[in-house]
């Protein structure tokens, strides 16, 4: 692509690249200058123009970034995302419905280092997003680029980024009573727990109140409705054989996590009650800020059940920030 500025008697094909004034109007860059926007220029006084023009091969912006989009995204409705049409180089990613945002890092590295005119940018891995969500964009930042160089980019770029959706409904909660918990404090705990499932579009199937023991929990657990169970103890959660991760054994289910390098949000574990997962949030929770329980709760409500690994990554960036009515500090005030 040349880029410059041309005498607009030799600008005809060529695309405006600054914007001209033309009396009370405004004559937009990217436009494909015809002759007959090159006489109105011209009447106006106007002597040259900055335009690009493509060379051999070149494609232009438009076309550059609807065949980029549909690389990385060759089945919108597979990977729960809609495209928009492209414009002035760049096309939208959004959301088609609630989840999380599932990336391969690898692949966003690649296409960005392919071209410095081509662009993927995206949220942060495993955002929560509803529909409507913009996603990603990509951006052709010049008015054209080579073909050879597009074709490089786009067979790395398929499955870059994709929306996982929420495929668990609703979920069950369990409270257990303990002294220096208030009907209050347990109303303020259904609340923050009830809003977080609203935001992935799921149900709050019921929520049961029993005491601060392992052998109720179990009982609580067996007939407790909801795709989830979610646990949340008048008394936090110390180990991984406290109260609340026994009553779930004592139900026949299993701990596979306990500890979490989210902060806040550390006294969180999870597991399994035959094909149902099951949660035991920190005290964290009956807070509606950001912590712990949204990193996990968000993806298991999504299908993916973090694996150690996951759950080491979640410390890049789990320093979240401090809930003003947490009994112990991080820092002292």
């Amino acid at each position: 692509m040349w880029f410059g500025a041309l005498p607009v008697d030799q600008a005809e094909g060529a695309v405006l690249a600054h914007s001209v004034q033309l009396g009370p109007r405004k004559m937009p860059k990217g436009r494909v200058l015809t002759v007959a926007d090159l006489a109105e220029i011209a009447g106006a006084g106007i002597a040259t123009v900055t335009v690009a023009r493509l060379d051999p091969g070149d494609v232009g912006e438009d076309e550059a970034a609807t065949r980029l989009a549909a690389a990385i995204v060759p089945d919108p409705a597979a990977a729960h995302l809609r495209l928009t049409r492209a414009e002035k180089g760049r096309v939208n990613l959004y959301a088609l419905g609630p989840g999380v945002v599932e990336l391969d890092p690898s692949r966003v590295m690649a296409l960005n280092r392919a071209d410095p005119s081509l662009t993927l940018a995206v949220v942060a891995p495993f955002a929560r997003v509803a529909e409507g969500t913009l996603v990603g964009t990509v951006k052709v930042i010049s008015y054209a680029i080579a073909g050879a160089a597009l074709d490089r980019a786009l067979p790395g770029a398929a499955g870059a980024v994709r929306v996982r959706p929420v495929v668990r409904r609703s979920a069950g909660l369990v409270l257990t009573e303990a002294p220096g918990v208030t009907k209050d404090l347990g109303a303020k705990a259904e609340a923050a727990v009830r809003t977080r499932l609203t935001q992935l579009g799921m149900d709050l199937a019921e929520t049961v109140s029993v005491p601060h023991d392992a052998g109720e929990i179990a009982a609580a657990l067996a007939r407790l409705r909801g795709e989830i169970a979610l646990i949340l103890t008048g008394a936090a959660t110390s180990d991984s054989h406290d109260v609340a991760p026994e009553g779930v054994r004592q139900a026949g289910g299993t701990v596979t996590r306990f500890g979490l390098p989210v902060d806040p949000g550390n006294l969180l574990f999870y597991g399994a009650l035959g094909n149902r997962p099951v949660i035991g949030l920190p005290g964290c929770a009956r807070s509606p800020a950001l912590n712990g329980a949204d990193f996990v709760l968000e993806r298991i409500a999504c299908g993916i059940v973090p694996d150690e690994e996951a759950i080491a990554a979640m410390g890049i960036g789990g320093l979240l920030k401090e809930i003003p009515t947490r009994p112990q500090p991080r820092e002292k005030r």
